[in-house]
């Protein structure tokens, strides 16, 4: 996939020789008398005006009273506030919120991802990063869209021979759907012999990731969950070799792992990026203070500067079967077709609660065991590292599962609730979904602020978000590479 951005940058560098200044007036905005919020300089907070013109910020004032420029579009911004366009980089574009199976739904399906980056756009997500590409027709309708995020991924995930998550794939055909999977000598019987060693070695399966355009690479440690469990993992030498691979190739190494083990072996696999939140706690899981064995961990990620990614809603995600106020929530008919809400509500389309419990539970016990268990353990865990200042990163793993508690934007929207009820200040949460993000994967120099020569994707607000959350759901207009829209126009009710 040729990344966007770089595309944009060679058509603005052409446009920009051979425009006419006319032309350019004409794609001139100013937007004016409005307080400018960019996470490089919050002690700076100012009433100013911004200047885009072909689709990039070319001037910033932070002082009042500065005079539009002749033949610019002038927009006022008086008792608003202006950020950067927010990034969410843990995203599964290719995945149907709530839906495992989508035979004879393709109206339903083609309808969801028609709305998709539209519902990112309506919370503010101009960027999103795709962590594992399954279905590359999907990720390039969703570039071709009229009005779409910018888009970056991390090609096909390095999946350990049979390990998760291709082991919930039937053995005849997980090799077909995760063909970027690290060969293992040790499974070679149970590996397909098409398949042979030297083509799947961690230095070729980065230069795959690599070719494809991809810009991380991302890696599991996972040894399994309800029926699968006791899954193979990496060890040692072969996170090395990623970590080695994809150094030389300037990807940033993401790994799935939301266990103490697995941010163990992370962290002494020297990666860049915690894909989740550590909510099993092994051994450890009886105990209600976090223990200092989880705090050493912790203070060695924050020494590290590795960038995490919380992703709470991944568990409120599913916990959402077991919260019978959940889906009357106002804002899904924002985000997705009516066709799917009302399907969501019938026994098919709950149908995924099965997997979560198999008896009777009540659904009380069952939200008040992920309470108590799981959520309790990551809130404690991100409250210890905000303490810290750690390199929080903005993701929110959309969609987790099958589950209808992880919908497109919405769920970036409940997962900056979570952070913030989980002890994250709201600055922190704001650098976290502009500079942070834009700085771990290398995208600084196009996004991230509000700064002369950056992308001109923007978001006007009602509130500003360094006062309170909800201040991201009282959205006035995005700006996409310049070009302006009103939130309401991209809700699906209007946005069809």
């Amino acid at each position: 996939m040729k990344i966007f951005a770089i595309l944009f940058v060679s058509l603005f560098s052409v446009s920009a020789i051979v425009g006419q200044t006319s032309k350019q007036a004409a794609s001139r905005t100013w937007i004016a008398d409005v307080t400018i919020i960019s996470p490089e300089s919050l002690d700076h907070i100012e009433k100013g005006s911004v200047l885009i013109e072909d689709g990039r910020i070319v001037r910033v004032e932070r002082r009042q009273g500065a005079k539009a420029p002749a033949g610019a579009t002038v927009i006022s911004g008086k008792g608003q506030y202006l950020i950067p366009g927010l990034i969410d980089s843990h995203v599964h574009l290719a995945s149907v919120p709530g839906m495992g199976d989508q035979s004879g739904k393709a109206e339903m399906v083609k309808a969801y991802y028609q709305q998709l980056p539209r519902s990112y756009l309506y919370y503010g997500y101009t960027t999103v990063v795709d962590l594992a590409v399954f279905d590359h027709q999907v990720l390039k309708d969703f570039s071709q869209a009229p009005l779409h995020p910018d888009l970056y991924d991390c090609g096909e995930p390095l999946v350990f021979a049979n390990g998760y998550p291709m082991s919930f794939s039937p053995p005849d055909v997980r090799f077909k759907l995760f063909s970027n999977f690290i060969y293992d000598p040790k499974q070679a019987s149970s590996i397909p012999s098409e398949y042979k060693p030297e083509d799947h070695t961690p230095a070729a399966d980065v230069a795959r990731v690599k070719g494809s355009g991809g810009i991380c690479v991302k890696t599991f440690y996972e040894r399994g969950f309800g029926r699968d469990r006791n899954l193979p993992v990496m060890g040692a030498d072969v996170i090395a070799a990623v970590r080695k691979n994809a150094t030389e190739d300037g990807l940033v190494l993401m790994m799935h792992a939301n266990s103490l083990e697995a941010q163990r072996f992370a962290v002494d696999g020297h990666v860049d990026v915690i894909a989740h939140g550590m909510w099993n706690w092994g051994d450890l899981d009886t105990k209600t203070e976090l223990p200092d064995e989880i705090k050493q961990l912790l203070d060695r990620i924050v020494e590290k500067k590795i960038g995490y990614q919380a992703t709470l809603q991944v568990l409120e995600g599913l916990r959402a079967y077991f919260d019978p106020e959940y889906l009357k929530t106002a804002a899904i008919s924002k985000v997705v077709p009516g066709t799917m809400l009302a399907w969501f509500n019938t026994p098919e389309g709950k149908g995924f609660k099965k997997e979560l419990v198999n008896d009777d539970t009540p659904d009380a016990a069952m939200a008040q065991a992920f309470d108590n268990g799981p959520l309790r353990h990551g809130r404690q865990v991100v409250a210890y590292l905000a303490s810290k200042d750690a390199n929080f990163l903005f993701g929110t793993d959309t969609p987790s599962a099958p589950t209808y508690g992880n919908l497109p934007g919405l769920n970036g929207y409940l997962e900056m609730q979570q952070l913030q009820k989980a002890g994250l200040s709201l600055a922190q949460i704001f650098k976290a979904a502009t500079i942070s993000n834009a700085r771990e994967f290398k995208l600084d120099g196009q996004l991230g602020t509000i700064e002369p020569g950056k992308t001109a994707n923007l978001v006007l607000l009602k509130k500003s978000p360094l006062e309170s959350v909800d201040a991201y759901d009282s959205i006035v207009t995005v700006w996409v590479h310049g070009t302006p829209v009103s939130r309401d126009s991209l809700a699906i009710e209007t946005g069809k």
